[in-house]
């Protein structure tokens, strides 16, 4: 299929789908006509993208992660196994993210934000 029904068919926009082809996130070939022609299964994977980019995963961990999920027996077990490292990732951050606020809470009203409440 063609670009522009590429992207309608994912709910992209062709700019999109172009530059995940540039990274290699899609590929295309190009046809006499130097139309870029899509296989039917880069609709679903597109989704794919979109969505493990709402659930906090870069393009680079969609591309390896994409990788995995093609070779991987089961795709179901694969996709947990990658959401329960993501979750570790998230609640690492989330610690991190807890002590900058306590750091942050114990400077206020100390008169200089740079001093540590003694």
């Amino acid at each position: 299929m063609r670009i522009g029904e590429l992207a309608a068919q994912a709910g992209l926009t062709r700019d999109t789908i172009r530059f995940y082809e540039k990274i290699g996130l899609v590929t295309g070939r190009r046809l006499a006509n130097g139309y870029r022609d899509f296989p039917p299964e880069a609709v679903p994977w597109l989704q794919y993208v979109r969505t493990a980019q709402t659930l906090g995963f870069s393009l680079a961990e969609i591309a390896q992660t994409g990788r995995e999920l093609r070779n991987a027996p089961d795709t179901a077990e694969a996709l947990s196994a990658l959401f329960k490292k993501k979750i570790e990732v998230v609640d690492a951050r989330m610690a991190q993210l807890a002590a900058l606020r306590a750091e942050l809470d114990a400077r206020v009203g100390t008169g200089c934000p740079l001093r540590a409440a003694g």
